[in-house]
């Protein structure tokens, strides 16, 4: 019996050896998303010579599990390219903004004083992280500079205070926020990673080949289909006038930026209750606060900072990016129009339930330390986007056109995200082109158009959103063609959240242990 306890033991630490390794390569992740903090109070060494060493650290004796052993296969293979092939690193400012990011030490996670402790051992290591970002970042486009510096510059929110620390991370930030805004204005014009770039990017990370001529071809038909979604509830709403001039006036109607967080409360309540009724996700327990989204997050209209796997039980939170009180009143409008009452509600789907909510409480339930800890984000995305139109099919707000509206109006705007990014990465679409596209395409205002152009540069895998969810749908009818009359959707949502947030090619398994 002691042998065999002794191997078994073993077995844990090589295999917690392994996890590790691609743990240290994702670093504000793991803290944040998967309730790693034993990695509070640190950053990621993302110099060249650390990246180097971290990608040298990956691999190691395979798994028992076969489901897990391709989960951890397809995060060492996708950290390869990314910081290995590709040298992300060296032109994505957007790692060295998140090794910097002090928000996650905002969530009730652990005590305050612990958490006052971890962030104050963080902000005294950004001269360190600074220097790793001066060093690496060489290969920055003017674009991607441009769209990242307000975020970049609201890093400074995070600093508080005079002692030495504090003066110490505002002498090292201001020359983060210059090296970033001489690219802004000298960088290379040209965004685009490449054909091959992109197409791997989206591929790898999902343990599946993509075709991107196939993708923005199935992009052009899903937005006439949505389109055509459009026009129907437009119609039901009024028969004697056109979409072109009934979306404007649809989205005119938002609250003011006082009242946004308040409508989203009230909307909070009614999808978690709708949710539990028609038992669209295996576990919906748990609080989730609505809030202000932090400074250096404001690049995002709306997201979830989840109650991770890997902590004790806390609220989660539903942030939320309104406009700011000193922009002009037209601009203020222009960007409340994304939390339109026609909008607001897909998109607290969305973020809550059956979306990002219901999901991260059912990673805490997942089985093991892979499916808790390694998520795949064109999953996790595509299961959000999936259920917006889950709602859809099952009459959230069926007498109301308003809601199919809006959900076709977000899902217009997800299936342009694959399109631009297709087009700014293989060099076919500029930011111009993208802007007009998005207000062509997904009826946006021109604020928030341009904010999901600039979005494109620097996060090329945003199309993911789209990708997960057809992988999620193809995934639907090969279930219902395995289960037969066994099917339900409650049945199908449990199987798939029991693999936690897997690469998309993996998807399959759910069939099979469903």
């Amino acid at each position: 019996m002691a042998l065999g306890f002794g191997l078994k033991a073993l077995r844990s630490v090589v295999v917690n050896s392994r996890l590790r390794a691609v743990c240290d390569l994702s670093l504000p992740l793991m803290r944040e998303g998967a309730g790693r903090h034993e990695y509070d109070g640190k950053i990621q060494d993302l110099s060249p010579a650390g990246v180097r060493s971290g990608l040298a650290a990956l691999g190691g004796p395979e798994l028992d599990d076969a489901h897990d052993e391709a989960h951890l296969q397809t995060f060492e293979a996708d950290l390869q390219l990314q910081l290995g092939e590709l040298e992300l690193h060296r032109r994505l400012p957007l790692l060295h903004l998140e090794n910097l990011d002090l928000a996650a030490y905002d969530r009730p996670y652990a005590p305050e004083a612990e958490r006052a402790a971890a962030r104050e051992a963080h902000l005294a290591r950004w001269p360190e992280a600074v220097e790793m970002a001066l060093e690496s970042l060489d290969s920055v486009s003017a674009p991607v500079a441009s769209a990242l510096l307000p975020a970049v510059q609201g890093l400074a929110a995070g600093i508080q205070g005079d002692q030495p620390t504090a003066a110490a991370a505002r002498k090292a930030h201001a020359r983060l926020v210059d090296r970033i805004e001489k690219f802004a204005a000298s960088g290379d014009p040209d965004v685009a990673l490449g054909a091959e770039a992109l197409a791997k990017l989206m591929g790898v990370p999902e343990a599946t080949t993509v075709d991107l001529t196939d993708l923005a071809r199935r992009a052009d038909v899903e937005r006439d289909r949505l389109r055509a979604m459009l026009d129907d509830a437009c119609r039901r709403l009024d028969a004697s006038t056109g979409t072109e001039q009934i979306v404007p006036a649809l989205m005119a109607d938002h609250a003011t930026g006082d009242d946004v967080l308040a409508e989203a409360r009230d909307l909070t309540a009614e999808v978690m209750a709708w949710t539990a009724e028609h038992r669209l996700a295996p576990y919906l327990d748990g609080e989730c606060i609505v809030e202000l989204a932090p400074e250096s997050r404001r690049w995002a209209v709306a997201m979830m900072a989840w109650s991770a796997p890997g902590e004790p039980d806390a609220a989660s939170y539903y942030q939320i990016t309104p406009p700011e009180p000193t922009w002009p009143v037209d601009e203020q409008n222009e960007w409340l129009t994304m939390f339109s009452r026609t909008t607001l509600p897909t998109v607290t789907v969305h973020e809550v339930a059956p979306g990002h909510f219901s999901h991260g409480r059912a990673l805490r339930h997942a089985s093991t330390e892979v499916r808790r800890t390694l998520m795949s984000d064109a999953f996790a995305e595509g299961w959000a986007h999936y259920v917006e139109e889950v709602a859809v099919e099952e009459g959230f707000r069926a007498g109301d056109p308003r809601f199919a509206a809006g959900m076709a109006l977000d899902a217009l705007c997800r299936v342009t995200r694959l399109a631009c990014a297709i087009g700014l990465h293989t060099g076919t679409m500029d930011v111009g082109e993208a802007t007009r596209r998005f207000q062509t395409d997904a009826f946006m205002s021109h604020a928030g158009a341009a904010s999901e152009a600039r979005r494109g540069t620097f996060d090329p895998r945003y199309g993911m959103y789209t990708h997960g969810k057809w992988a999620i749908l193809d995934l639907r009818e090969r279930a219902r063609a395995a289960w037969g009359e066994g099917f339900s959707l409650p049945r199908f949502h449990a199987a798939m959240l029991s693999l936690g947030s897997p690469p998309l090619g993996l998807l399959d398994e759910a069939v099979r242990v469903g």
